[in-house]
């Protein structure tokens, strides 16, 4: 048997099957098509399934998968996971970094991280001795750019490129290397932070634009695009054990 892990972002919905921690299918929408998981159903005999969401449409997801799967977990920042956490406001902690974290301590098996997310925010959470502790956020690569866009008369909206070092001689050229340098320079002030503080905690980077600067930054692990719904995978199989779907 196999299990659907459903992850409603703010642009594009992904789902995948997972057999343990072998993803055997994995696709992007822009919203959920319960017909594409009817066949999945057939074609991988899914028993089981979590979803989250940073749009707030967990639940109406979860109400559609009940019709095909019966045992369906709407997964929020109050349910039980295979971690501690110690955030003072854990209702308003995002899904995501919870789910990031878990695919880090159990399925990476890494107790001590700092963990650079970056998708539409940028994430920076820590883990100490398996205890997912808080982290902050960022403004995402996309969101800057818009934002110059948007709140300027005459700035062009540009696209994230390598970060390279030099100032620019164009508007476009200045805009982008403003963009991805300043990610850049913010990510090492990070990383040197807690290199100092604790020398001994990796530095873990994942999310859609991870790759533009983790070749800039030294002993980053690179996480496979995989660790969310591994994240997930390891909560619907904690709550399943737990009894609690």
């Amino acid at each position: 048997m196999a299990n659907l892990i459903v992850d409603e972002g703010n642009s594009l919905c992904k789902i995948a099957v997972m057999d343990k921690s072998e993803v055997l299918f994995e696709a992007s929408a822009p919203e959920f098509d319960l017909a594409k998981v009817a066949e999945l159903k057939e074609q991988f005999s899914i028993d089981k399934a979590i979803v989250a969401s940073t749009r707030g449409g967990a639940e109406k997801i979860c109400e559609k998968l009940r019709s095909e799967i019966a045992k369906v977990l709407h997964f929020s920042s109050l349910t039980e996971v295979p971690i501690e956490i110690e955030y003072s406001s854990r209702q308003t902690l995002g899904a995501d970094r919870i789910a990031v974290a878990v695919g880090v301590v159990c399925e990476m098996g890494i107790e001590n991280a700092l963990i650079v997310d970056m998708g539409s925010a940028i994430t920076y959470d820590i883990v100490e001795n398996g205890v997912f502790k808080g982290g902050n956020i960022s403004l995402g690569v996309a969101m800057r750019f818009k934002a110059l866009h948007d709140y300027t008369a005459a700035l062009p909206l540009c696209q994230a490129t390598e970060p390279n070092g030099t100032f620019g001689n164009s508007t476009v050229e200045a805009i982008e290397q403003g963009v991805m340098q300043g990610v850049l320079y913010e990510i090492e002030g990070y990383v040197e932070h807690i290199s100092t503080e604790n020398h001994k905690k990796s530095i873990i980077f994942c999310g859609g634009d991870a790759e533009s600067f983790v070749n800039r930054i030294k002993n980053a692990i690179f996480a496979p695009r995989k660790l969310m719904f591994t994240g997930l995978n390891n909560i619907l199989e904690y709550n399943v054990s737990k009894n609690n779907i």
